[in-house]
C-alpha cells in the first residue's frame, strides 16, 4: 500500500518542521509530486567499491566496514573540529576524518556497520579517507548516499542533497500512482522509458546509461508539451476569420517607386509573404525578423498602406512613446503621397477618428476604452518582448476590440530587431510564421567596432572630438543612473534578460550623472552634451531627443533606454561604458544606433577590466545579429540568453534549446498528433497534463 499520494502536502512527511518547509517552498516543493519532479542536475560516481587493502591515494572510492572507534578533537592551529574514526573490514583498517562535523559522533557509534564514499588522501600522519559521504548500513545493506551513482540536486541554504535524497527515497513508492500521458506509439518509436521507470532512473540510477535515458524521456516530454502548447495557439488562430486585404499591385509599385532608396531582395520577399497572408480569410500571425537598420518599418508601412486603402484601420504599436512618435513621423513621411489620415494616440486621448486609417501609439492602443471602427491589421514593434502567452493575450485583446463586423479579427504582424536562432523560432516562437530580412541596405558601411582598454581612453576621446568637428554626433551609453549599488535600469534583452552580476560589480559601473559631470566639464567642455535616463519625464525626454535629432546637441549620454529603435542618421560614434557588463544581443542593439546613413560609423567598447572578454571579441568579429545570437547562446547558455531562467520553462527543455534535430522531431510528433486528434479526446491524461503545463509556463 502506498503511504503518500501525489498531492500529499510536504508537511505530512516525517520531521518536516516550519524551518524546512520554508526552504522546500523556496525550491518550489509543496507536495509529494513536486518533490518527485525535483530532478538532480548531476551525479557523484561512488561505484568504485573496494576493500581497504586495495585503496590507492588520490582515488574516489567506497569502502564498507565496522566502526572501531570515533572521537572529536579541536585543532587550534586550523581552528576547526576534526571528527576522526577508524574503520575496519576483513582486509584491514583505514583512518577517516571529517572536518567541522562534530555532531556525527551522536549517530556513528562504535560497532556499527558503515558505508563511506570519498577521496583517499595523503596527510602528515599518513593516508586517510577525507570528509566522505557516509551512511549506516541496514540489514539489507542498501545504500542511498554512497556506493553507487549518488544524485546531487539543486539546493538552497540549509537544505542539501542528503536531505532531499532521504525524502525522495521515502516517497518513491508513490510513483505507481502516476499515469503515463505520452502516447504509447511515441514511447515505442523513440525508445523512451515510461514515466515510472524514468523517475526511478533519474533519481537512483544503477548506471549512467539509465540516467541518460531517463533524462532523454523527460527532455522529450517537456519539449513535447511546449510544442503542443505553441502549436495549439497557431491552429486555433487558423480557424478564425479575418478581413481579406486584396493585393493592389499598382499601389505597391507606386509606393516602392516613391521610396528614396531601393528595397533589398529580403525586404521584397518579406513584403510578398505578408501580402499573400493578408489576402487570405484566415488571420496572419507573422514575425518580421530583421537586424537593426535592415528596414522592417518600410515593409510594415507597405502592409499598412494596403490595409488602409482597402478602407480598414491599422493599429501600429511601439514599446515607448518616443518610438511611437518616431514611427509616426517616419510612416507619415513614407505615405505622404497617398492621402491617408495617420494618427498618433498618446497620453489621455482615447478617441479615434473614423477617418483615421493608421493609428500609431503604445500598447495602450489595445485598452478596452480605445474603440476602433474596423481594425484589420495590428503591427507590433519589438515583438521579442512578448512570449507565447503574451502574444495570445494580444490576439485575444485585438479580437475583443469593438468593430462593426465583430466576427473577424485582425491580422497580426510582429517585428523584432533581436535575431532569434532557429531553435527558439521553432519552440517559443513556433506559433508564428517567420519572415527574415537578412541583408542590409546597399549604402550602409560596416560599423568599425573596437575594444578600448582604460589606457586608450584619451585617444578615443580625441577621435570623438574630430568626428564631431566634421559635423557628426555621438552616443555614450552607461548602465546605471546613480552611484548607489543597484542593478541597471535596462529594458532587458527580449524584454526579460537579466544581466546577472553581483551588486559589488555594479558599484564599479559609472553612473550617468557622474559621467555627465566628467564629460561636460573635463573631457568635452567645448561641446554640447545632453543626458537622458529612465527617471526623466516623458515630455523632457521628447525635447532632449528632438534637440539631438535636430543637431542642437553633440553628444547624448544615456542609460540603456536608448537601446531599441532610436533613429539618428547623423550619429556616427557610440561609446558603451562597462561594455563587458552587457549581453551580446544588447551590445548589438546599442551598436545599431549608429551606422544608419552613408557615413562611416564606429562602436567603441569601453572595458572596465581592460580585458577582451569572449563577448567583446565576438562583437569585433561579427557584425551580423544572427551570428551574434548563436554566439551569445553558446557563451551564456539558453537560460540566460533567452531570459527563460525565471520563465517557468522546464529546465530540461531549456537546456535542449540548442538541439535543432530534437526540436524538429518533437515538433513533428506534436503536429501529427493534432492531425489525428486536435482536442486530444483520445488522450485524456495528456490533455490534463497540458492544461497543468499551461498554468506553470509563462514565456515572457
Amino acid at each position: 500500500m502506498v503511504k503518500y499520494t501525489l498531492d500529499t502536502p510536504i508537511t505530512k512527511l516525517p520531521r518536516i518542521n516550519e524551518k524546512y518547509l520554508k526552504k522546500l517552498n523556496k525550491l518550489g516543493i509543496n507536495n509529494v509530486r513536486d518533490l518527485l519532479f525535483h530532478f538532480p542536475h548531476r551525479y557523484n560516481d561512488f561505484s568504485n567499491i573496494k576493500n581497504i587493502n586495495q585503496l590507492k591515494v588520490g582515488e574516489i572510492v567506497t569502502i564498507q566496514g565496522k566502526i572501531l572507534k570515533i572521537n572529536n578533537h579541536y585543532t587550534f592551529k586550523r581552528r576547526m573540529t576534526l571528527t576522526e574514526a577508524s574503520i575496519q573490514d576483513k582486509t584491514g583498517n583505514v583512518r577517516v576524518i571529517w572536518f567541522n562535523q562534530p555532531f556525527l559522533i551522536k549517530n556513528l557509534k562504535e560497532g556499527k556497520l558503515i558505508s563511506l564514499s570519498g577521496k583517499y588522501a595523503m596527510g602528515p600522519k599518513g593516508p586517510y579517507l577525507s570528509n566522505p559521504n557516509y551512511e549506516l548500513l541496514n540489514l539489507y545493506k542498501t545504500t542511498t548516499h554512497t556506493a553507487g551513482l549518488v544524485p546531487i540536486y539543486p539546493e538552497t541554504m540549509g537544505l542539501h542533497s542528503r536531505f532531499l535524497r532521504y525524502y525522495i527515497k521515502l516517497i518513491l513508492p508513490s510513483i505507481v500512482l502516476l499515469k503515463e500521458f505520452l502516447p504509447t506509439d511515441i514511447l515505442k518509436k523513440h525508445n523512451l522509458q515510461n514515466i515510472q521507470t524514468a523517475l526511478r532512473n533519474i533519481h537512483f540510477p544503477t548506471n549512467l546509461k539509465l540516467a541518460d535515458e531517463a533524462k532523454k524521456r523527460f527532455t522529450f516530454e517537456e519539449l513535447f508539451l511546449l510544442q503542443l502548447f505553441v502549436l495549439k495557439q497557431k491552429i486555433r488562430l487558423q480557424r478564425e476569420n479575418a478581413f481579406k486585404i486584396i493585393f493592389d499591385k499598382n499601389l505597391i509599385q507606386k509606393f516602392v517607386k516613391n521610396l528614396p532608396f531601393r528595397l533589398t531582395d529580403a525586404q521584397r520577399k518579406s513584403l510578398w509573404e505578408i501580402i499573400q497572408d493578408m489576402e487570405k480569410s484566415k488571420p496572419m500571425n507573422r514575425l518580421l525578423q530583421g537586424d537593426v537598420g535592415s528596414g522592417k518599418t518600410v515593409v510594415a508601412a507597405a502592409a499598412a498602406l494596403e490595409t488602409a486603402k482597402e478602407g480598414f484601420q491599422v493599429a501600429f504599436l511601439a514599446p515607448t512613446e518616443i518610438l511611437a512618435q518616431q514611427h509616426f513621423k517616419q510612416i507619415k513621411n513614407l505615405l505622404k503621397d497617398f492621402d491617408i489620415e495617420i494618427g498618433l494616440l498618446t497620453g489621455s486621448s482615447k478617441k479615434i477618428n473614423k477617418k483615421t486609417k493608421i493609428i500609431i501609439g503604445t500598447h495602450a492602443l489595445l485598452q478596452k476604452s480605445v474603440k476602433f471602427d474596423n481594425l484589420a491589421l495590428v503591427i507590433i514593434d519589438e515583438q521579442h518582448r512578448f512570449g507565447v502567452e503574451q502574444r495570445a493575450t494580444l490576439l485575444r485583446e485585438s479580437t475583443q476590440i469593438k468593430t462593426q463586423i465583430n466576427t473577424k479579427i485582425p491580422h497580426l504582424l510582429s517585428m523584432t530587431a533581436t535575431p532569434i536562432p532557429r531553435t527558439l523560432a521553432l519552440t517559443v516562437y513556433g506559433d508564428l510564421d517567420v519572415s527574415l530580412i537578412n541583408e542590409m541596405p546597399k549604402n550602409r558601411q560596416k560599423i568599425i567596432t573596437k575594444i578600448v582598454p582604460p589606457n586608450e581612453r584619451k585617444q578615443a576621446y580625441e577621435f570623438i572630438k574630430r568626428e564631431i568637428k566634421t559635423g557628426r554626433q555621438a552616443f555614450v551609453i552607461c548602465p546605471r543612473i546613480e552611484s548607489s549599488i543597484q542593478p541597471p535600469e535596462s529594458p532587458l534583452l527580449e524584454g526579460q534578460l537579466k544581466i546577472s552580476t553581483s551588486k559589488l560589480l555594479w558599484a564599479e559601473v559609472k553612473a550617468v550623472k557622474q559621467e555627465y559631470e566628467k564629460l561636460s566639464k573635463e573631457i568635452f567642455p567645448d561641446l554640447k552634451i545632453a543626458m537622458i535616463h529612465g527617471k526623466i519625464k516623458a515630455k523632457e525626454k521628447d525635447k532632449i531627443m528632438s534637440d539631438f535629432r535636430n543637431k542642437k546637441t553633440d553628444i547624448l549620454l544615456s542609460t540603456s533606454v536608448i537601446e531599441v529603435g532610436i533613429d539618428i542618421p547623423n550619429a556616427t560614434v557610440i561609446i558603451i561604458e562597462g561594455a563587458d557588463r552587457f549581453g551580446l544581443a544588447q551590445l548589438h542593439q546599442f551598436r545599431g544606433r549608429v551606422g544608419r546613413d552613408k557615413h562611416q560609423s564606429y562602436c567603441l567598447l569601453f572595458s572596465t577590466s581592460g580585458e577582451a572578454t569572449a563577448r567583446l571579441r565576438a562583437m569585433q568579429k561579427y557584425d551580423n545579429g544572427f551570428d551574434l545570437a548563436e554566439k551569445d547562446m553558446e557563451i551564456r547558455g539558453p537560460g540566460q540568453f533567452y531570459g527563460l531562467a525565471q520563465s517557468g520553462m522546464p529546465d530540461l527543455a531549456m537546456a535542449s534549446l540548442n538541439n535543432l534535430e530534437l526540436i524538429k522531431t518533437v515538433r513533428h510528433e506534436a503536429l501529427e498528433l493534432f492531425k489525428k486528434d486536435f482536442h486530444l479526446k483520445s488522450y485524456p491524461f495528456l490533455l490534463e497534463k497540458l492544461n497543468k503545463f499551461k498554468q506553470s509556463i509563462h514565456l515572457e
